[in-house]
């Protein structure tokens, strides 16, 4: 597995991030990974991020992490949601054409304030094939009630951001395909509880992405 820091432009800022392609000719599928909120200390090396693309790595499939605007090394500010949309979008850019990667397989996964994002910008992006939403903070009217793609969504049972049972009426009603699970125990944080966690995400992206 090669891992590479990069940066790759967003507008007129530049990114940072940190790439990995398995070994062997590819085609390979891909996930853009987002981090938690930049305000509270989010960032690409987060324990659920990191956690997410080594189970990817394990699954034969590309990955991108990398650093919303004004953290560590990317350029810009902090812009409420709406400019790290276009770094998302800047993301999966930069994974699509990278060598040895599929750009009809990528998919897109976030976490916490990550998740938000990545949903915001999948709704409008075809490029994105499949969504995982770890810990997102949903509420109605949202993006994922019409996402007709493959999506996940994991919650930990201990997450006071989502009750469950607001979590179980909510993911029954959205539209097929789907697939979403509460983590015995598990809370926002996911400390302790990362490996299970990235499996299901690096499961479900093997499914729908015909990881090899």
């Amino acid at each position: 597995m090669q891992e590479t820091a990069l940066t790759f432009p967003c507008g007129d800022l530049m990114l940072e991030g940190i790439s990995t392609v398995p070994d062997g000719n590819g085609p390979f599928p891909g996930v853009v990974v987002c981090h938690p909120h930049p305000l509270y200390g989010g960032m690409m090396d987060n324990n659920v991020v990191y956690a997410v693309c080594k189970a990817l790595e394990r699954s034969s499939m590309a990955t991108l992490r990398f650093n919303f605007r004004g953290i560590g090394g990317s350029e810009g500010r902090y812009d409420n949601g709406v400019g790290e949309q276009e770094d998302v979008a800047a993301a999966l850019t930069c994974l699509s054409s990278t060598e040895k990667v599929d750009p009809e397989r990528i998919g897109l996964c976030g976490y916490s304030f990550g998740a938000g994002v990545a949903l915001d910008t999948a709704a409008r992006d075809e490029r994105v094939k499949a969504l995982a939403l770890v810990s997102p903070i949903l509420s109605p009217p949202s993006p994922v009630e019409s996402y007709a793609r493959p999506k996940l969504l994991l919650w930990g049972s201990r997450d006071m951001a989502v009750p469950t049972a607001d979590f179980d009426r909510f993911t029954s009603q959205l539209p097929e395909p789907k697939e979403y699970h509460v983590v015995n125990e598990a809370d926002h944080f996911w400390w302790g509880y990362e490996t299970g966690m990235a499996e299901m995400v690096s499961g479900f992206f093997a499914g729908w992405l015909k990881a090899d």
